[in-house]
């Protein structure tokens, strides 16, 4: 569905995006993640042909987003960190105007209409001026008029920005309801957001790809290698026992004797060693609980250039 290859944008002397390459076939929800500053937004300008690449080449559905912009534009939905509303006009006819704007066919105008509006929630304020609207219905609003002609491909860049905890919920579940009918890019900084709504993850920094993968995948790099055991009795020698077993790389006491972290080496899993040596010692094994790392835990880490699981993340090379 859209094909990204190797753009950049430069600004003068800073590179903005620098050589940027991915896919995300349809039906998708991709979270495209990464500080304040690292080439999200950019990157979005550029897909969306509102900014134009220094170099390299987008494509939606196969047209050519330089070269043929309106066959891509028929075929695309944005909604930009601050969406283009009129607050002067009423909900319906302001939708009506940019389903008209769209190309949408006269006859089609109101079944279209009705339809964005019955999937935004936005029956009860059709008739109702925008300027008057919250900031989630205004984002409601926002979010009918990238879906109105049904596009095969929808950018969101800051969808929940400014909305309140019952506002965001409400969007991400809205945006979930999109997948499968449309691919859809989520713009954000903010780790939720991709939690909540993504079946994969980019991490941008620096204007380069960092990592990209599926949330389990991402999760499966910093989960898996720390065990948290506990046992009944006081086990004076355990730290030493416990890091003697094969496939232990360092073991932290929580408890002197009693609770211990157990970092395990990539690939190994000593779960059933740990279990063994406790019954064969009598410590009377009460708890081991296995340690996963926090999705904001790993994006910091690759952000700072960090490893996971005792290997180095994928370089941008790699993964563009």
């Amino acid at each position: 569905m859209l094909e990204v290859s190797d753009i950049s944008k430069i600004y003068g002397t800073r590179t903005v995006v620098d050589r940027v390459s991915f896919t995300v076939p349809k039906g998708e929800i991709l979270g495209f993640l990464g500080p304040n500053g690292a080439g999200k937004t950019t990157t979005m300008r550029i897909i969306t042909g509102y900014v134009p690449p220094t170099s390299g080449t987008v494509r939606v559905a196969g047209f050519d987003v330089q070269e043929q912009p309106l066959e891509v534009k028929r075929r695309l939905g944005y909604l930009p960190e601050h969406p283009p509303l009129y607050p002067e006009m009423l909900v319906r006819p302001y939708l009506e105007f940019t389903a008209r704007i769209r190309g949408v066919p006269r006859r089609q105008l109101k079944a279209r209409t009705d339809r964005a509006l019955e999937r935004c929630g936005l029956q009860a304020v059709a008739g109702r001026l925008i300027g008057v609207l919250s900031k989630g219905y205004q984002q409601r609003v926002g979010l009918a008029q990238a879906i109105l002609h049904e596009p095969d491909l929808l950018i969101l860049d800051e969808p929940t920005v400014g909305l309140d905890p019952n506002q965001i919920a409400e969007i991400r579940r809205l945006i979930k309801s999109f997948a499968g009918e449309h691919t859809v890019i989520l713009s954000t900084h903010i780790l939720a957001e991709v939690t909540k709504t993504c079946n994969r993850v980019m991490i941008i920094n620096d204007g380069r790809i960092a990592a990209e993968d599926t949330l389990e995948a991402l999760e499966a790099r910093g989960g898996g290698g720390r065990v948290t055991v506990r046992f009944a009795r006081r086990a004076d020698g355990a730290e030493a026992a416990l890091r003697a077993l094969a496939g232990v790389a360092s073991v932290d006491h929580l408890e002197e004797g009693l609770a211990f972290t157990v970092a395990m080496r990539p690939g190994q899993d000593v779960r059933e060693e740990i279990a063994a040596l406790a019954v064969g010692r009598g410590w009377g094994l009460v708890e081991m609980r296995l340690v996963t790392r926090s999705l904001e835990e790993i994006f910091i880490d690759i952000i700072r250039g960090d490893t996971v699981s005792g290997a180095p993340l994928p370089g941008p090379e790699a993964a563009a």
